[in-house]
């Protein structure tokens, strides 16, 4: 067990706390009237952050080559095998100026960026499910107090990698979680949707936004998830851990997640018009999930972290809670796609497996979540067949 166990532990335990009393009342709440005009998201705004990220991979490459001729034993003898695969990219860096002055990009900048990353990941990932939803999420308190728990994690595994900028880190880290709630709360003012605030046009009408035949909107989400999984394996293991040597491998993977994000944003939805009233179990999955992800905001992040540095059976406990919290209003009705998904992810995660834990996860959690909405599809076809023919 890592010495940073007890805070991280503590954390989980404050972070789930608050999300079992905090989200129920969240989810309460009504988004208000929607907004004149169109708006984006939080999507553009990830995508810069993912560009910085990858701009100050490009030049701590040039400052490697040039100022540590290539030797990147300077920062690898205080962190874990596995970091820091810099490509060369002599081109550039034999033409680059005062490459001394890069030394920031070696860790201290990333350390500023991941906090908005993973957080603009997470509304990101909401919004593609329910844009309400997102608004209510990214206007509440639980957006401040996830970014508090990231924080304490993301400070907890700092000072037990402890190098010669942790110090620098932790206030860049404390800096980011001061800036990101209120520049996600924006964002949300912005959306269609959302309560009027700010900018808004009084009287303003809806402008009613298609959405998909309430079961394919489902299917829509499984693969949007994965996606946005996908991409984020892709970042952690070129990115965030500095290997940006590697990219050229994750680049057919990274391709075929962008292809997938941008064919369910831009496809029209088909179906009947009017949009149909989904069926019971359509209705209650997508509930679901709805509140899994709201009561999984706060305390994401330290339940991962835990289950490395910290204690596994903790961890893997405060997620079944926050699952029950979820579940339980539902268990009855989602009991059978449920069990179908649960034995589709495990067989996914048998015969399919990932190069590494969270790579499995993905694929498993993907599966299971197909195949619970396919199930869901069925039982709501064959129930409305039935109450016709009666």
């Amino acid at each position: 067990m890592s010495g940073i166990a007890p805070l991280l532990d503590g954390t989980v335990v404050a972070s789930a706390a608050a999300a079992l009393f905090l989200a129920p009342r969240v989810l309460r709440r009504e988004a208000g009237p929607a907004r004149r005009g169109r708006s984006y998201g939080p999507e553009p705004v990830l995508a810069a952050v993912v560009a910085l990220i990858y701009l100050n991979q490009v030049l701590v490459a040039v400052y490697v080559n040039r100022v540590h001729h290539g030797d990147v034993s300077f920062i690898t003898r205080y962190l874990q095998p596995g970091w820091f695969d810099v490509p060369r990219l002599d081109a550039l860096a034999a033409r680059f100026p005062a490459p001394e002055l890069l030394a920031p990009s070696v860790l201290r900048v990333q350390a500023f960026l991941e906090l908005p990353l993973v957080l603009l990941a997470f509304v990101a990932v909401v919004r593609r499910l329910d844009r309400a939803l997102y608004v209510r999420l990214a206007r509440s308190p639980l957006v401040p107090l996830a970014a508090a728990s990231y924080t304490v994690a993301f400070c907890a595994v700092e000072w037990d990698l402890r190098n010669p900028y942790t110090v620098d880190d932790l206030v860049l880290r404390t800096l980011a979680a001061c800036l990101t709630p209120p520049l996600i709360a924006w964002l949300a003012r912005r959306e269609a949707g959302a309560e009027p605030g700010a900018g808004a046009e009084p009287g303003a009408e809806a402008k009613p936004v298609p959405e998909p035949e309430p079961a394919r909107g489902l299917f829509r989400f499984a693969l949007d998830l994965w996606a946005y999984g996908q991409l984020m394996l892709v970042l952690y293991d070129t990115a965030l851990l500095y290997n940006l040597a590697r990219l050229g491998d994750h680049l057919p993977s990274a391709a075929a997640a962008l292809a997938v994000l941008v064919a369910t944003r831009t496809v029209p939805p088909r179906g009947p018009h009017p949009r149909p009233q989904p069926g019971p179990y359509t209705a209650t999955l997508a509930g679901t999930i709805g509140r899994a992800l709201a009561l999984f905001l706060v305390p994401a992040l330290s339940i991962r972290y835990a289950e490395s540095f910290g204690t596994p059976e903790l961890a893997a406990l405060a997620g079944l809670l926050v699952i029950g919290a979820a579940a339980r209003r539902d268990a009855p009705r989602l009991l059978l796609p449920a069990l179908a998904g649960a034995v589709v992810g495990y067989a996914v995660a048998a015969l399919a497996p990932g190069p590494y834990y969270e790579a499995t996860l993905l694929r498993s959690a993907t599966g299971a979540l197909l195949a619970t909405t396919a199930l869901c599809a069925l039982l709501d076809t064959t129930r409305a067949r039935l109450v016709v023919r009666s």
